[in-house]
């Protein structure tokens, strides 16, 4: 309307200027939301025993695990920790990557069973999972090393999990204990004559120069045979020709086995053989530079870091000879201050990787991860406080 001297703007302009200014508070609010929200900086190098941030900015929970390259993509697995416990409430996590700096996390890989009684219920103790996959079968092949809840570390166990995808879901398959009712390969006649005269009741005091010979002739390799043989810290190596092993400790820790996989990598074909027997090595790394096996391990002292070990062999199946600690750097004594938990070949070069376990606090565990180096032909590990790929 117009007369005397003012102007009324039409309701129906009203109207739409309302609206637009409704919309633009709403633009306002949304953009200050999304400002608010947690955004993680893109990692542009390894440092090694700090926070990792996955792209969510949290802290990556993957402890114990190993890498896996599929396609054109790494999947990172491990153990997801709690804030108070290292019993597993949640399970396997998985995270994806391009570049092994910023990962995606991609969830529960293998949860947990709420079922009464089952091998992974929750508040069991499931460590060190690793993943190979299978060409023939096209599976996912997920094993770890697992402790029945309520059981400490008595049952000794190894688990094997199967999926369709990398990052799952995996379906539980079984556990139980190795190579029930199998000799190593090396013992032959003369060996098995020496076990047969071993009686546990002859050493009842551990740690004597008599006991460990007997440890190393096969004392607990007999006391288990019927049952099976320990399994505990572990890890997967497929080889060049596509067999795959599962190398864990056994034996009470005492000596590390290598056991080869049956052709769909899950199960043990019952042909094995012992490393460094009486030795008392776990966490075990392993890789293939050149035609020789490298293996690094850590000695048995719970939570707290010590000096890593290092073997080598012409073959797989041995003989294996130890070396001098592989680390240099400060505490390389302790490598470190973690201990290994696998070896990751990437283009030809292999990244030693380690955790650094903080059990006050499970879920804060640090990562170690540095490149391996060759000197007079032999892997050497260089701390680094910041390295890029």
């Amino acid at each position: 309307m117009q007369g005397k001297g003012f102007f009324v703007r039409p309701k129906k302009e009203i109207f739409y200027t309302t609206i637009n200014n409704n919309m633009k508070r709403v633009f306002l609010f949304l953009w200050v939301l999304w400002a608010m929200l947690p955004i993680a900086a893109q990692v542009t190098s390894v440092r090694s025993g700090e926070l990792w941030p996955d792209d969510q900015g949290q802290h990556i929970n993957a402890h114990g695990g190993g890498v896996l390259k599929y396609g054109d993509t790494y999947y990172w697995f491990g153990e997801h920790k709690s804030d108070h416990t290292s019993d597993a409430l949640v399970g396997v996590t998985c995270y994806s990557s391009k570049d092994l700096l910023n990962w995606k996390n991609c969830g529960v890989a293998l949860s947990v069973s709420d079922e009464r009684g089952s091998d992974i219920e929750r508040g069991c103790i499931l460590e060190r999972p690793k993943v190979i996959y299978n060409k023939v079968t096209k599976k996912f092949c997920m094993w770890f090393h697992l402790e029945l809840k309520g059981r400490g570390y008595n049952a000794a166990r190894y688990g094997v999990a199967v999926a369709n995808r990398p990052e799952g879901p995996y379906k539980f398959l079984y556990s139980q204990r190795a190579d029930a009712g199998t000799w190593p390969i090396e013992f032959g006649s003369q060996e098995l004559a020496v076990v047969d005269t071993l009686n546990a009741r002859n050493f009842k005091e551990s740690w004597t120069p008599a006991w460990l010979k007997a440890i190393g002739q096969g004392l607990y390799v007999k006391r288990d045979f019927g049952t099976g043989q320990m399994s505990r810290d572990m890890t997967l190596y497929v080889d060049d020709d596509g067999k795959a092993y599962h190398i864990f400790s056994s034996e009470e820790n005492l000596t590390l086995h290598i056991a080869e996989l049956t052709g769909d990598y899950l199960h043990h074909t019952g042909r094995y053989t012992r490393v460094a027997p009486a030795g008392h090595n776990e966490a075990p790394a392993i890789f293939k530079h050149e035609g020789t096996y490298w293996m690094i391990t850590s000695g048995c002292t719970g939570w707290e870091p010590n000096e890593a070990r290092m073997f080598s062999a012409p073959s797989i199946w041995g003989p294996w000879t130890q070396h001098p600690n592989p680390c240099r750097g400060p505490r390389a004594d302790k490598t470190f201050g973690g201990q290994s938990t696998f070896i990751l070949p990437v283009d030809g070069k292999y990244i030693f990787m380690a955790d650094i376990w903080r059990p006050r606090h499970p879920s804060d565990a640090r990562y170690i991860w540095l490149p391996i180096e060759f000197e007079d032909n032999k892997p050497v590990v260089r701390w680094q406080d910041d390295w890029k790929f």
